[in-house]
C-alpha cells in the first residue's frame, strides 16, 4: 500500500465532500462513498457498484483505504479479550485490543508506533518511540474492530425476547473506544483529535464522544488545549505517584510536567469542563500500595471531581515489579473512602496474552 496516496479513513466527512466536489461530480456520491467506508464495511472500491465509473477512476489513481493488515491475532483465555498486531503501510507494526464486557464492547487503540514518555512498568514505554500515527491509522484500528464485530454475531449475546430486528443488523457495534494502547494520546494530539471528530460522526460509526476515554500521563499542555476545546470525552491522568519524587521515579514525563504542574492543569480542566477525572494509579506491591500513599492521593486530590482508578500492576520483560494483593487494593479504596474519593479496582483482562494495561508491545514481532 503506498504511503503517496490519500487515506480516505483520514478524511472528515466534510473533506470527503470537497474531494469529490473538487473533481465535479455530485455530493450525493461522497454520500454514498462515506457510507460504503463506515457503515457497509466495503473493502475495496470494487464493492462500491453504486458509485459512478468516473469516480472509482479518480479513487483508484489517487486514494487507499482498507484494512490493516492482522499479522497476528491472539484470543486470551478469559474468553473475552483479542489482541491484533496490525501491520501499517511502512512495515512498523502496532497492537490493538477488543475487550468484552456485559452490555458493552470496547476497543483499547493506540496513537504512537512506541512512546516517548518512557513510564517504566509499561511495554510500550520500553520499546521507546518510532513515529506518530496519522489520523487515518488511528480510525482504521476501530474500522477493523467493528468489521470483527460484524463478522462474529454468533458469538455476540443472544437478542433480548422479542427483538425482531434485521439479521443485517444483529452484529455488536462498536460502543466504546479507550485511547489507552500504544503511545501518548496528547503527544500526537491532532491526529488523535481528528481521528475522534470522524469516529464520532453521526453519519459514520456514531460513536458517542462520551464513550471514549483519552488517557494520558500528564502531558499538561494537551490536558489545557482538551479544555479550551471543550472536548466532551472523557480524560485519564495516569498519576502513580502522589509526590513529584515517588511519581518522577515511574513516569519520566513528570520531570517535564512536575506534579504541582499537572495537578494545576487539572483543577484548570474540571472548572472549565464541570466534570470529573479518571486518574489511575497501577498498584505495585511494596511500591504505591500501602496507607501513607492512599492518605497521600486523598490529599493529593482534595476538591478535584475525581475518580480513581486502581490498576495491579500488569508484568512486562523491562520492569520487576509485582502486582498488589487484593487486600492492599481494598485497603486503598478504603483510604479514599474516607476522603470521600470514588475508586474502582480495574478488572484485569488479557493478561495471558499481553493485553493488559501496560502490556502492548511489538518488539517480538521483529
Amino acid at each position: 500500500m503506498s504511503s503517496n496516496l490519500l487515506n480516505l479513513y483520514g478524511l472528515t466527512r466534510a473533506e470527503l465532500g470537497s474531494l469529490v466536489s473538487g473533481w465535479e461530480i455530485s455530493p450525493v456520491h461522497a454520500a454514498r462513498l462515506w457510507r460504503y467506508l463506515y457503515l457497509d464495511g466495503a473493502d475495496t472500491l470494487a464493492e462500491m457498484t453504486e458509485l459512478p465509473a468516473r469516480l472509482r477512476a479518480r479513487l483508484e489513481a489517487g486514494t487507499t483505504f482498507g484494512r490493516l493488515a492482522v499479522a497476528r491475532e491472539t484470543h486470551s483465555g478469559d474468553g473475552f479479550t483479542r489482541k491484533y498486531l496490525l501491520g501499517l503501510a511502512d512495515a512498523h507494526r502496532i497492537e490493538t485490543v477488543l475487550m468484552r464486557y456485559k452490555g458493552r464492547t470496547t476497543a483499547c487503540i493506540s496513537s504512537q508506533v512506541g512512546c516517548a514518555m518512557g513510564c517504566v512498568f509499561c511495554a510500550t514505554g520500553q520499546m521507546g518511540y518510532t513515529r506518530h500515527l496519522t489520523p487515518a491509522e488511528i480510525v482504521a484500528q476501530a474500522i477493523h474492530v467493528d468489521r470483527v464485530l460484524r463478522h462474529t454475531a454468533d458469538e455476540a449475546p443472544a437478542l433480548a425476547e422479542g427483538d425482531h430486528s434485521s439479521p443485517h443488523h444483529r452484529h455488536e457495534r462498536l460502543r466504546n473506544i479507550v485511547l489507552m494502547g500504544m503511545g501518548e494520546p496528547l503527544h500526537n494530539y491532532d491526529s488523535v483529535m481528528k481521528a475522534v471528530d470522524i469516529l464520532c460522526d453521526g453519519a459514520g460509526l456514531g460513536l458517542g464522544a462520551k464513550k471514549i476515554t483519552l488517557s494520558t500521563v500528564g502531558v499538561v499542555p494537551g490536558i489545557i488545549r482538551l479544555a479550551d476545546e471543550r472536548r466532551p470525552i472523557y480524560l485519564a491522568v495516569s498519576l502513580h505517584g502522589a509526590t513529584q519524587a515517588e511519581r518522577a521515579t515511574l513516569v519520566p514525563a513528570a520531570r517535564a510536567w512536575p506534579l504541582e504542574m499537572l495537578m494545576e492543569a487539572c483543577r484548570y480542566y474540571t472548572d472549565k469542563m464541570e466534570r470529573r477525572i479518571f486518574f489511575e494509579w497501577t498498584l505495585i506491591e511494596g511500591k504505591n500500595d500501602g496507607p501513607e500513599q492512599a492518605h497521600a492521593v486523598g490529599s493529593l486530590l482534595k476538591g478535584v471531581p475525581a475518580q480513581v482508578n486502581l490498576i495491579p500492576l500488569n508484568p512486562t520483560a523491562g520492569y520487576g515489579g509485582a502486582p498488589s494483593h487484593q487486600a492492599a487494593a481494598r485497603r486503598f479504596q478504603d483510604i479514599l473512602a474516607g476522603y470521600s474519593i470514588p475508586s474502582t479496582v480495574r478488572q484485569r483482562r488479557g493478561i495471558d496474552i499481553g493485553a493488559g494495561c501496560g502490556q502492548l508491545a511489538v518488539a517480538e514481532a521483529g
